[in-house]
C-alpha cells in the first residue's frame, strides 16, 4: 500500500470565542461545573469523545459549530458569566490566606512531586500520590496560599491498561500530542524555550519547562525530549515510574536538582520547600550547593536548608522507598559531592540506611526539620519504621508528625449532589467545605430527594459500565450473548459495591474470593441483588499484582458470577468519578497497617456513598460507628494468612448480617431503606468537612509551613547570625555528649503507697552549661515503653556539686495506682531549635538490674 502524508485540518476560532482557547489552559475549569457546561454546550457528544479536554474539543469542532456559537447570544452570555466568575476568582484579595496571614507577603511554598493528578487531560499521574498532589494544589489555589508546583512532563505518561480475553493486563504507552494537552511551554523574550541543565556522568542533560495552571497555582513540568540531549537522556521524561534503578536515579536528579534550577531560572524565591515523597529529595543537596558556593560552611547551609524543608512520606513499608547502592551513587556524585563541602563518607552518611544503601527518605528526613505522615496511624507507623534515624529517642517523640490526607471536594462531588447541596446548604457551601457545623444541615434533606439523586448517579455508573464492558468484550472477541447476559440485569436497584485502587498485593483485591461458595450464595439472591465493581492497574513489573487482575477477570466471566462481578479496565480520574459517585459501598481491605491514607474512600461520602473498610489509614480516624462498617480487628497478627482468614470471615459476616439486610430493609412502600438513608447522611455529615484538602492544606499551612517559614526567618537575619550560633552550639553538644551521664540519688523503692515520687539525680555535663540541657523523668506504663508516656516531668537544678556535675530534683505525680516504669534522661535544649529532638541526641540513666 502506498504511504500517505498526514494532515490535520483545524477550524478557525471566531474572534468572539478566542478567549475560550486561552481559558482552556487554566485547569480551573476542571473543578467548576459552569465552565464544564460551557465547553459541553459547544458539542455535547464530542465533549465526552475527547474525554473532557477543551483543547481537543476546540480542535475537532466544525467551522459551522464555531460560527453558530459565535452568533448565539445565549452562549455568549454564558461565556461572559463564566469569564466573570474566573476573573473574580483569580483577582480576589479576600482569600483564607489573605485574611489569616495578611503580613506574609514574601511567603511562597515550592511543592515538589513526581506526579500531579490535576485532570485526566494532563496524564502525568498514576494513582493516589499524584491525585493527592493535584488536590493539594487546587485547595492551595482556592485558599489563596502562594504555592508553585514542580514535576515532570512525561511524554507517554503512565500506561493505559487493557485487559485481554484471558484476563492479562496489557500496558499501552501512547505518545501524547502536546498540542492537545492544556500546558504551555515557557519561552524567553525571543520566543525560545527556556531550559535548565543538570550534570550527569560525562555530559549535561537539558530540560525545557512546561507550565500547567490550576487556578492560581502554577505547576512547572520538566521535559528532556529535546534535540540537545542524547537519545538515552531524551527518554528520561518518557514514562512515569518506568525503567530500572539507573533510570530512577536520573529522573530523581532531574526532579530535585533540575527542579530547583527551574524555579531559580523563572525568578522564584520560595520560602518553604515541600517534598511530596522522597523522589525529589535531591533538591536539598542543590540548595546546600547554592549556599556553599556563596562561601557558607556546610553545617550552616544544612541548618538553613533543613529549617525551611518539609518532607511528607506516603509509604508505610521500607521496601517502597527508593534507595541506591554506593556504586551507583559514586557513578552519579563522584564529580560533584565536593560541591557540598563534604568528603565522600560524610556525604554518603546523609542518606545511608540500615542496609548501607543511600535512601532518598533518609536524606529527606535528615535534611528536613519538618516531617509528616499522611494519617495518624501512618505517623505512628513511620515513627517506628524510621526509628534508627533517631536512636534512643522514644518512638512517640520521634519528630514525624501527621497531616491526614483529604480530597479536593469540588473535583470529586458529582453535579447532581452539588445542586442538592446548593439547595439545602446554601450557594456558598463550597467556600465553607471544612465547616462541620454547616454539614449538620444534611439531616434536613428529605430522604426521598437524597435517594433520587443517588439513583441518578447509580444509573450513570450503569451506563458507563455497560459501554466499557461492551467495548472490551467486542475487542476480545467475547460472544455477544455472553456480554448481553452479563449486562441484562445490571440496574441501579442492586446494591453496588466498588473496589478500585492500585493492584498491589497488600491491598488484597481478592480477599472477597477466599470463600467462593459463600460469595456465590451472597450474590445469587434474586430478591437482594448485589453487584461488585473492581478497577485498578498493576505496575508493569508487578507480576503478582497482575495475576490478581487475571483471577478476578476469570471469576467475573464464570457462570455463577456473570453479571455480578465486573472488572473495569484503565482506571483513571474519569472512571474514578463515576465509581465514587455511583456505588453504594466503597470496599477497602488492605493488610493493616500498610495503607498510609487511602483517599479514594474519602471521595465517596460527599456523593452519598458509605465506606466498608479495614481500620487503616484515614478510616481509623473517620469511622464513628454510624457512618459505615469496619473489616477485621485493629491488631497485630502472627502471619498474613491468619490475618487474611480472619478479615475475610469478618467481611462476609458483615455483608450477610449487616450491610445487605440494611440496604434492602424497605417499609411503607418506600424504594429505599430508612436506616440506609440515615447512614448515608451520617457518612456525608461526618466525613466530608474533615477529610477535605481545604482542612488538610490549612493544617500544612498552620502547623508546618508557617513554623518553617518563621524558623528560617529567625536563622537568616543579620547575615545568618542565629544559624551560625545554633551550629556552634550543636558542635559543642556533639563534642561533649559522649561524657554526659545521669545517675539517680536514693532511687525510689520498687513498691510505694503514694501517688507521687521524689526524684533526685546527679548529672555530669562535662563542659556544658545547665541551660544547654533539659533533665526529665519519663514515666510510662509497664511494658508500654513504645507508647506515649504517662508524663514527662522536668527536674529543676538544685545545686552544683563539683566541676561539671549538678544535682537535679523534682516531684513526679502518678495518675492512679498500677505498675509503671520510669527513667531519667538528659537532652540538649536550645531556644532556637524547631523541634526538641532535632539533634537526635539523648542520654538515659543506666539502670542496674
Amino acid at each position: 500500500m502506498k504511504n500517505f502524508r498526514r494532515i490535520t485540518v483545524q477550524s478557525f476560532v471566531p474572534e468572539e470565542l478566542q478567549e475560550l482557547k486561552e481559558f482552556s489552559y487554566n485547569l480551573w475549569w476542571s473543578w467548576k461545573p459552569n465552565a464544564q457546561k460551557l465547553f459541553r454546550t459547544l458539542g455535547d457528544e464530542l465533549w465526552y469523545d475527547v474525554e473532557h479536554n477543551p483543547l481537543k474539543l476546540l480542535k475537532y469542532l466544525s467551522q459551522n459549530q464555531f460560527n453558530t456559537k459565535a452568533n448565539d447570544p445565549e452562549f455568549l452570555d454564558m461565556m461572559k458569566s463564566v469569564m466573570d466568575e474566573f476573573n473574580h476568582y483569580m483577582s480576589r484579595k479576600d482569600t483564607w490566606f489573605d485574611e489569616t496571614y495578611p503580613e506574609k507577603e514574601d511567603f511562597l511554598v515550592a511543592y515538589f512531586s513526581a506526579e500531579f493528578g490535576i485532570h485526566e487531560s494532563v496524564p502525568v499521574y498514576s494513582g493516589g500520590l499524584g491525585i493527592l498532589a493535584g488536590d493539594h494544589c487546587k485547595s492551595a489555589s482556592d485558599l489563596g496560599i502562594p504555592l508553585v508546583g514542580v514535576g515532570m512532563m512525561y511524554k507517554q505518561g503512565y500506561f493505559n491498561q487493557q485487559i485481554d480475553g484471558d484476563g492479562n493486563q496489557e500496558n499501552m504507552y501512547p505518545s501524547y500530542d502536546f498540542g492537545e494537552i492544556p500546558i504551555l511551554l515557557i519561552r524567553d523574550e525571543k520566543g525560545n524555550p527556556r531550559k535548565i541543565f543538570i550534570n550527569l556522568p560525562g555530559r549535561k542533560v537539558y530540560a525545557q519547562i512546561w507550565r500547567m495552571q490550576a487556578g492560581r497555582t502554577s505547576i512547572y513540568l520538566l521535559d528532556t525530549d529535546i534535540q540537545e540531549n542524547l537519545p538515552e537522556d531524551r527518554i528520561l521524561t518518557s514514562q512515569l515510574y518506568g525503567g530500572d534503578h539507573e533510570m530512577r536515579i536520573t529522573q530523581e536528579l532531574l526532579l530535585g536538582i533540575g527542579g530547583v534550577r527551574a524555579l531559580r531560572l523563572l525568578g522564584y524565591k520560595p520560602s518553604v520547600w515541600h517534598m511530596n515523597e522522597g523522589h525529589s529529595a535531591f533538591l536539598v543537596l542543590e540548595r546546600v550547593r547554592e549556599l556553599v558556593e556563596e562561601g557558607m560552611a556546610f553545617d550552616v547551609a544544612k541548618e538553613i536548608v533543613s529549617s525551611s524543608s518539609i518532607f511528607t512520606t506516603h509509604t508505610p513499608v521500607s521496601a517502597g522507598h527508593d534507595a541506591f547502592d554506593e556504586a551507583l551513587m559514586h557513578k552519579y556524585f563522584d564529580h560533584c559531592f565536593q560541591n557540598y563541602g563534604l568528603d565522600w563518607n560524610t556525604f554518603y552518611m546523609l542518606g545511608r540506611d540500615v542496609n548501607k544503601n543511600f535512601s532518598m527518605t533518609v536524606l529527606a528526613m535528615k535534611m528536613a526539620k519538618s516531617c509528616n505522615g499522611v494519617s495518624r496511624l501512618h505517623g505512628e507507623v513511620s515513627r517506628r519504621l524510621w526509628s534508627d534515624i533517631w536512636k534512643d529517642i522514644p518512638v512517640s517523640e520521634i519528630p514525624i508528625s501527621h497531616v491526614t490526607n483529604g480530597i479536593h471536594t469540588e473535583t470529586w462531588v458529582s453535579r447532581e449532589f452539588r445542586k442538592l447541596y446548593n439547595e439545602y446548604l446554601g450557594d456558598d457551601w463550597i467556600v465553607r467545605i471544612d465547616n462541620p457545623e454547616m454539614w449538620e444541615t444534611v439531616n434536613d434533606i428529605p430522604a426521598g430527594r437524597l435517594w433520587d439523586v443517588h439513583k441518578i448517579r447509580k444509573q450513570r455508573l450503569v451506563d458507563v459500565v455497560k459501554q466499557r464492558i461492551r467495548n472490551r468484550d467486542q475487542r476480545n472477541g467475547v460472544p455477544q450473548y455472553i456480554t448481553d447476559r452479563a449486562l441484562e440485569n445490571l440496574t441501579p436497584d442492586a446494591l453496588f459495591i466498588g473496589f478500585a485502587r492500585r493492584f498491589a498485593t497488600y491491598k488484597r483485591a481478592t480477599l472477597l474470593f477466599r470463600d467462593i461458595e459463600r460469595l456465590k450464595r451472597l450474590v445469587s439472591n434474586r430478591e437482594k441483588p448485589v453487584v461488585f465493581f473492581f478497577a485498578g492497574k498493576a505496575h508493569p513489573a508487578d507480576r503478582p499484582g497482575q495475576s490478581l487482575i487475571k483471577e478476578i477477570y476469570h471469576i467475573s466471566m464464570s457462570e455463577p458470577f456473570l453479571g455480578k462481578i465486573f472488572i473495569l479496565e484503565n482506571y483513571n480520574m474519569t472512571l474514578a468519578r463515576y465509581l465514587v459517585s455511583g456505588v453504594d459501598i466503597w470496599l477497602n481491605n488492605p493488610r493493616r497497617p500498610r495503607e498510609a491514607s487511602g483517599t479514594s474512600g474519602e471521595k465517596v461520602p460527599v456523593n452519598g456513598g458509605i465506606n466498608f473498610s479495614v481500620l487503616d489509614g484515614w478510616w481509623v480516624e473517620g469511622f464513628n460507628g454510624k457512618n459505615g462498617w469496619t473489616i477485621g480487628e485493629p491488631k497485630e497478627y502472627a502471619n498474613n494468612d491468619i490475618q487474611d482468614s480472619e478479615d475475610s470471615a469478618n467481611l462476609y459476616y458483615t455483608l450477610e448480617n449487616a450491610i445487605i439486610p440494611e440496604y434492602f430493609e424497605r417499609s411503607n412502600g418506600d424504594p429505599y431503606s430508612e436506616a440506609w438513608i440515615r447512614r448515608m447522611k451520617e457518612s456525608i455529615r461526618s466525613v466530608t468537612p474533615v477529610y477535605s484538602t481545604h482542612r488538610m492544606v490549612k493544617d500544612y499551612m498552620n502547623n508546618l509551613y508557617k513554623p518553617a517559614f518563621e524558623h528560617k526567618q529567625l536563622l537568616t537575619v543579620n547575615n545568618y547570625k542565629k544559624a551560625k550560633e545554633l551550629v556552634e552550639w550543636k558542635q559543642k553538644i556533639v563534642h561533649a555528649w559522649k561524657d554526659v551521664w545521669v545517675t539517680e540519688i536514693n532511687p525510689v523503692e520498687e513498691f510505694i503507697n503514694t501517688l507521687h515520687m521524689q526524684i533526685t539525680c546527679d548529672v555530669m555535663l562535662d563542659g556544658l552549661n545547665p541551660e544547654d540541657v533539659k533533665v526529665e523523668v519519663y514515666l510510662v506504663r509497664e511494658y508500654q515503653e513504645d507508647q506515649a508516656p504517662v508524663s514527662v516531668v522536668e527536674l529543676k537544678l538544685k545545686k552544683k556539686n563539683t566541676e561539671g556535675r549538678y544535682v537535679y530534683a523534682g516531684t513526679v505525680e502518678i495518675p492512679k495506682a498500677g505498675t509503671y516504669s520510669y527513667n531519667v534522661r538528659v537532652r540538649p535544649w536550645h531556644k532556637d531549635l524547631l523541634h526538641p529532638f532535632e539533634t537526635g541526641m539523648i542520654r538515659w540513666m543506666q539502670i542496674v538490674s
